[in-house]
């Protein structure tokens, strides 16, 4: 075996524990999914092994199933857009900050020490009857009787944003970390003020790390049913609680299976438009 052989083989080789663990645990898997879709849940329970598009047909057609998708995709956008309009200024915060950044990116990445679970449920004793909000307003005299604050939509994109903001501010930090100060203090010296700087300078440098942390809010807040499933109510579930029902409560591995493909090609055609025009490298920056 030559020498220019052995080179171009070592990177493979290299590689190959890694392609190896990729394979077996997201492939492999995947591709059992993609074959459950077309098995039939017949009414004794059984699966019934073959190729049949029942499954396909009923989740492609069934009105049902497109408003929860539709619905998902609702919460999801706005999620997205309440932490880009949260996440923004403690990121440029961040950013600028000098001599105590350290801290705060600590601060910063502390709720991820805590489970996501135990998190979405502490919204329980914050909003809940007799939580601490109600307490608060009746000790005061405001209210005369607790207030309902959970179980609905709202309920769900608060704890929804809880979850998420730290992902987006940390992708617009690695973006606006990453600008020159030296340019906003030129286009001062231009004439420009600091908030002419901030729109013509600052702002569009800094979308790339914008537009990742909303691709990454998007995605997870769409795939996400935790959330819903502690802090919404019946109306207010999403298209993984729907996964989640087929799955562990019907045990209807087929329809399950092709829900949860069709939830994975519309996000995964909102990645590949997203890589298409901007790239993955930011987002890569942002969770690294």
């Amino acid at each position: 075996m030559s020498i220019e052989t052995r080179e171009a083989r070592q990177p493979w080789i290299l590689l190959s524990p890694a392609l190896a663990a990729v394979a077996l645990l997201l492939f492999v898997p995947l591709m059992f999914i993609v074959v459950y879709s077309f098995w039939l849940r017949t009414a004794t329970g059984a699966d019934q092994v073959g190729f049949y598009l029942d499954n396909w047909n009923e989740a492609l057609t069934d009105p049902f199933y497109r408003d929860i998708l539709i619905s998902t995709l609702r919460i999801a956008a706005i999620t997205t857009i309440v932490c880009a309009i949260m996440g923004y200024p403690s990121a440029y915060f961040i950013a600028r900050s000098r001599g105590n950044k350290a801290i705060l990116l600590l601060l910063l990445m502390l709720p991820f020490w805590i489970s996501y679970i135990i998190r979405t449920m502490s919204w329980i004793n914050i909003l809940g009857v007799s939580g601490a909000f109600n307490s608060l307003l009746l000790s005061l005299g405001i209210i005369s009787e607790p207030i309902q604050m959970l179980y609905n939509e709202a309920t769900v994109i608060l704890g929804l944003v809880h979850f998420l903001l730290p992902f987006m501010i940390l992708n617009i930090y690695v973006s606006l970390d990453g600008i020159d100060t030296n340019l906003e203090d030129a286009a001062n010296s231009l004439g420009a003020t600091k908030w002419e700087a901030f729109l013509q300078v600052t702002l569009p440098l800094s979308l790339p790390g914008l537009a990742a942390g909303g691709l990454l809010c998007f995605v997870l807040g769409a795939g996400t049913y935790i959330t819903p499933l502690v802090l919404g109510g019946p109306r207010d579930a999403m298209f993984a609680n729907l996964v989640f029902e087929a799955i562990i409560t019907q045990l209807n591995w087929p329809l399950g299976s092709a829900l949860s493909l069709m939830l994975l090609a519309v996000l995964g055609a909102l990645v590949m438009i997203y890589n298409r025009y901007l790239g993955m490298a930011q987002l890569m920056k942002g969770l690294g």
